[in-house]
């Protein structure tokens, strides 16, 4: 069955020496076509093909109508970080269709809806035209889902023409629709359709296939709102508020989903947690200010529109030392911006959210397992320090899948820093003061409500104070009320999520960076050192900053700071703790919406390098 389209290409490439396993597939669709599906149902067979994989979506920030495009980079080397190119491209709209042809890197392939009738002049790329139409009509699917499983034309073929095990992408079809029969056997009886035209219609004339690896053995597929939400889940939480924004619904989302499995009395069948879905994000965060005080396990979560309205009570939580945790999963800003584009631009807001002389711990995810840690380990934090704590992810790492490591359940007990119960008061005969620095952190003792003994209850002021929580405007108390929160501040750097450092024999020179640029600095290294170039990196887990960042200054000529955003904001807070390290700080910053690729990061880093030598 070929259609008029294929009769366009001059000549067909021959064959060049095969690439397994170390390619890019990008699909072009429309936003609302349901196109994920078939996307997600490739990723996850090829990763239990045991290939490792990650997808990346870019989507327009309309309800749907609009180009959208997903990328599977396949990496048997295991560098899944975004590819500057894509070897395979997969044309199902013709709105963009000359421009994903333009894509496709020279000796790759090219797969169309071949209902699509633009011309093709490239001789340079192998041509697939699919006869999405005519299969569809072959199939007899109901109207209302033709649109829908016409996708699965593309997985069909991208399955015969790659070499994708069948009974792999079975499996993820069960996955994806929890094992339901019906569509189930819909959409895999349509892919085998398409599996076996493509067979007797499709030459193959491209170099690249995939085979199975045994890689991905130990490994899950997740992202990391879910993650980050499960490990909020076994780390106690106990109330949550929130209010709809992209990239961050789906983390309370996953809460909403989970927490009646989880998290329900046995006894009494009673839920043991609330969430709430609020008017906006300046009630959100006021309501687990609430619930923080009171004594439960509370959390939010939102992005930089929201981070903006939350401020006032962010500023409140700090001064009146209210536990809280706050996801911020970053987007493109200033005001709107590009809502579904990923960014690493709130660092300077939460980091000082709030008006006055105010420093926020912030906890900085570089993986989806690490989303699972820091969602309940940020608990513990916030009750130790009896303060916000802000968890700083972003779209590419909160909403796309990636491979983790198995989420580990916490192995040390909840955390509740220190809160003097009826017998701690009884032996202070009733003596504490709510401000009080006994111990020499900054850290005050607490008391919840519900706690009988007499002297228990205290005023949580957001105006000045004194160490016994009276009201006070004298300039004395206010100065050491300061200067305690300050102590506290520098306490947190040694409880906080220490960095990962990974250094090379003779390396001189240093990177620095955090979160989900991670994957791409590791393949930027390797780039790197195969110019003679030894970096050594370290990855940023937190803020405030701990004594192993200044170490790792002190110890390289140069380090480059690497960040998604367009001011340096990590590199500016790294120069003002260590300003006597001016000279060896460079700062590195992109910020397009697009996470950052490998060559990128390599090719500016030997700029550097060679500015540094002349």
């Amino acid at each position: 069955m070929q259609t008029q389209q294929s009769m366009l290409v001059k000549e067909k490439p021959i064959i060049s020496n095969s690439v397994v396993n170390e390619f890019a597939i990008t699909v072009g669709t429309v936003n609302g076509s349901g196109s994920q599906t078939s996307n997600l149902t490739i990723l996850r067979a090829l990763f239990k093909m045991g290939i490792p994989v990650s997808g990346k979506n870019i989507f327009p920030s309309n309800i749907q109508g609009l180009p959208t495009w997903y990328t599977i980079r396949v990496s048997g080397n295991g560098y899944l970080g975004r590819s500057d190119n894509s070897q395979i491209i997969v044309a199902m709209n013709p709105n963009t269709f000359s421009q994903d042809l333009d894509a496709v890197v020279p000796g790759g392939a090219f797969y169309y809806a071949d209902r699509i009738g633009l011309p093709i002049e490239r001789n340079d790329i192998s041509i697939y035209p699919m006869a999405v139409q005519d299969l569809v009509k072959e199939f007899d699917i109901p109207l209302r889902l033709r649109d829908y499983v016409a996708n699965m034309v593309y997985v069909g073929v991208l399955a015969q023409l790659l070499g994708i095990d069948l009974d792999a992408i079975r499996q993820a079809l069960e996955f994806h629709f929890n094992g339901k029969p019906k569509p189930v056997e819909l959409n895999f009886n349509f892919i085998k359709l398409a599996f076996n035209w493509a067979a007797e219609n499709l030459e193959k004339t491209d170099p690249y296939s995939v085979e199975p690896m045994g890689k991905t053995d130990g490994f899950i597929m997740a992202d990391g709102n879910t993650a980050g939400a499960l490990g909020a889940i076994y780390g106690g939480v106990q109330f949550a508020a929130w209010y709809p924004i992209t990239p961050a619904t789906s983390l309370p989302e996953a809460l909403l989903k989970y927490l009646p499995e989880l998290r329900v009395d046995p006894k009494t069948g009673k839920n043991t947690f609330a969430v709430v879905q609020a008017e906006d994000e300046l009630a959100a965060i006021g309501m687990i200010v609430g619930a923080g005080w009171a004594g439960l396990r509370a959390v939010t979560s939102t992005s930089g529109p929201g981070i903006s309205l939350m401020s006032e009570f962010a500023g409140l939580a700090y001064f009146a030392e209210v536990p809280i945790v706050i996801w911020d999963v970053q987007r493109m800003g200033p005001s709107t911006g590009l809502p579904t584009r990923t960014s690493q631009g709130d660092v300077d807001l939460c980091y000082t959210l709030g008006h006055g002389d105010t420093k926020h711990v912030l906890l900085l995810p570089g993986s989806v397992d690490e989303c699972f840690e820091f969602g309940w380990k940020s608990l513990d934090l916030a009750e130790e320090l009896q303060t916000p704590v802000f968890i700083l992810s972003d779209l590419d790492i909160g909403m796309n899948q990636w491979m983790a490591k198995p989420f580990e359940y916490p192995k040390t007990p909840m955390n509740r820093g220190k809160i003097l119960w009826e017998d701690d008061l009884k032996k202070l005969a009733g003596k504490w003061g709510r401000y009080l620095d006994v111990d020499g952190d900054g850290i005050p003792y607490r008391t919840l409500p519900g706690n009988q003994y007499p002297n228990s209850a205290y005023f949580a002021r957001g105006t000045g104070h004194d160490e016994y929580a009276n009201y006070s405007e004298d300039p004395d108390d206010w100065t050491a009320n300061m200067d305690r929160l300050k102590l506290k501040f520098n306490t947190a750097r040694e409880k906080v999520p220490k960095p990962v450092i990974e250094t090379i024999d003779g390396a001189e020179i240093g990177i620095i960076a955090f979160g989900s640029t991670d994957p791409s600095i590791k393949e930027a290294r390797d780039f790197l050192a195969s110019e003679n170039i030894k970096v050594d990196y370290l990855r940023l887990r937190a803020l405030p900053l701990g004594k192993e960042v200044i170490s790792f200054i002190q110890d390289h000529k140069r380090v480059y700071i690497i960040e998604m955003n367009r001011d340096g904001q990590l590199y500016s807070i790294i120069l003002t703790d260590v300003p006597l390290y001016s000279e060896k700080l460079i700062s590195i910053t992109h910020n397009d919406g697009l996470a950052l690729t490998a060559s990128w990061i390599k090719n500016t880093i030997m700029q550097g390098e060679e500015g540094s030598n002349e």
